[in-house]
């Protein structure tokens, strides 16, 4: 069941590719309110600051590169930087609104793809959520292989939040008995997806796979990793 579920979440986020920075900008289905935007919002800054922290570097692969939001921050600490994304959609947002010569678009299913090349460092957003718990070795395997030695990794996604208030006002609570979820577009179309809730466990098994670890939160809506390899 899996691995059809995974080709409907790569429909779902090609059909979404138009409304996803809906979700980000809390907007429409996504727009709680003053306060609980806000909220949103500072932890989004609080994100964006730790990943600017990394500081200067050279080379950095983005992978489900979306449509840019943590893009266009990679650029401006990266040297060169190359996004990958299933979402040809994604990408062609990604690059209008990026609009930078140091960045570089690829397509790729991430659960197919193996990098030609290693990188100072490998960051995902709001990705590791949709890794089954199946392919979550494999997977951290090929961000391993992509690292360079005493590079980092550097990831950001979604903590089970509280409130609900993340999500789209229409959408299902997530079913705590599964992995897999419900998610529809403005237009009522519905796909389902993988959704994992990641939390401080996963640095242990980073370890299996050479990566020293730290995990931290915003506060309601993020967690990050941020990881340095061996």
């Amino acid at each position: 069941m899996t691995d059809n579920v995974l080709q409907d979440q790569i429909a779902y986020y090609r059909a979404r590719a138009g409304e996803y920075d809906e979700w980000f900008y809390r907007v429409g289905r996504y727009d709680w309110g003053a306060e609980r935007n806000g909220q949103w919002f500072a932890e989004v800054e609080t994100v964006v600051k730790a990943l600017r922290s990394v500081g200067k570097i050279g080379t950095a692969l983005e992978l489900a590169a979306g449509t840019g939001n943590f893009t266009k921050e990679l650029a401006t600490i990266a040297a060169q930087v190359v996004a990958l994304d299933a979402s040809p959609e994604v990408l062609e947002i990604n690059r209008d609104k990026v609009n930078s010569v140091n960045v570089e678009f690829r397509q790729a299913d991430l659960f197919n793809w193996q990098p030609d090349t290693q990188y100072d460092l490998v960051f995902m957003s709001f990705w590791m959520s949709h890794v089954p718990p199946e392919k979550l070795d494999g997977f951290l395997e090929t961000v391993r292989q992509a690292t360079k030695v005493g590079g980092q990794v550097f990831m950001v996604d979604s903590l089970r939040d509280q409130t609900r208030t993340s999500t789209a006002s229409n959408h299902a609570d997530y079913d705590p008995e599964s992995i897999y979820h419900t998610r529809k577009l403005n237009d009522g179309q519905e796909y389902t997806i993988v959704k994992m809730f990641y939390d401080e466990s996963l640095v242990a098994k980073l370890a299996e796979h050479g990566f020293t670890a730290e995990y931290h939160t915003s506060g309601d809506y993020f967690w990050w990793a941020s990881s340095t390899v061996k």
